[in-house]
């Protein structure tokens, strides 16, 4: 497989977050797998390295062998902790920091998080600063606040407990709201596979990226949340490929990517329903290995 036979609705879509849960990997095991990837013909497939920020000094020593700013990573770090993470990335000659994932703590006003983040962050065009949309009363304000400014949201569709999965409605309602408002999002947490699905060892109610994906595209279109709604719960594989393949070029100007604890799952299941050159499966399998 050749990087141009990859899909541009594919390119970059897959955050390499293989240290978190359930995945959790060992660094060092997910950082020589991450440049393996990146080295891979699949390359094109796989977007930054994810990691939380206390996690970032460890990156020194495991990338020392990399030409500098090689590896893109993507941080994840809580208000106020912003200005310490940027330092911790910019002190490792092979980390190029690429993207920034803040959490806003519970404490914290929507209307607080935009000048917390003037203040700590430099006017960098190469740094991608998402906001992690908090699932309670603030969602609305907060991607009002994030409307018209460089920061984009991010919406957690998952987790290791049911709680944490919301359900189509809600997701749609953010999905919704973000596009109306021009934020750009990525996704993080339970989407482990390409359609909606309930996983059969928990029983949780999971996301499908490539159902997220047509539902952003549908949403950008003028759709309304209960459309929205239908498209993520729609678990037939043909009928959702088929929108895939028709998508708007302006749905990953909207949907960035999202993180996955397994690059390989993803690309698989894609290639099973068409949408990828079968030679994916083989190449992820030796890089895998």
């Amino acid at each position: 497989m050749s990087e141009q036979q990859v899909p541009q609705a594919f390119a970059g879509l897959l955050d390499d977050a293989a240290v978190f849960p359930p995945g959790s990997l060992p660094i060092e095991e997910a950082v020589a797998a991450h440049v393996a990837h990146t080295r891979g013909a699949h390359a094109r497939l796989v977007g930054a390295f994810v990691l939380a920020a206390k996690d970032v000094d460890r990156l020194a020593e495991l990338t020392a062998d990399l030409p500098e700013s090689s590896f893109d990573l993507s941080v994840t770090v809580a208000l106020p902790d912003v200005a310490d993470a940027l330092a911790a990335a910019a002190r490792i000659p092979a980390v190029r920091l690429v993207g920034l994932e803040v959490a806003v703590p519970d404490d914290v006003a929507a209307d607080a998080v935009g000048p917390a983040l003037l203040e700590a962050v430099d006017d960098d065009s190469d740094l991608t600063v998402y906001v992690e949309v908090p699932r309670d009363e603030r969602r609305e304000a907060l991607i009002g606040e994030l409307a018209g400014t460089p920061y984009l949201a991010k919406f957690r569709t998952g987790g290791v407990r049911a709680e944490l999965y919301p359900d189509e409605r809600e997701l749609a309602a953010a999905v919704l709201a973000a596009t109306r408002a021009g934020v750009a999002f990525k996704a993080t947490a339970g989407l482990h596979h390409a359609l909606r699905n309930t996983d059969p060892e928990t029983g949780f109610e999971q996301h499908g990226f490539l159902n997220l994906l047509v539902a952003t595209d549908a949403a950008l279109k003028g759709a309304e949340e209960e459309e929205l709604a239908e498209l993520l719960a729609d678990r037939d594989g043909d009928r959702v490929a088929e929108r895939v393949r028709a998508l708007s070029p302006r749905v990953r100007d909207q949907f960035r990517s999202f993180g996955t604890c397994s690059v390989a799952e993803p690309a698989t299941e894609s290639a099973g329903l068409g949408l990828l050159p079968a030679a994916t499966i083989a190449d992820l399998t030796e890089v895998s290995a």
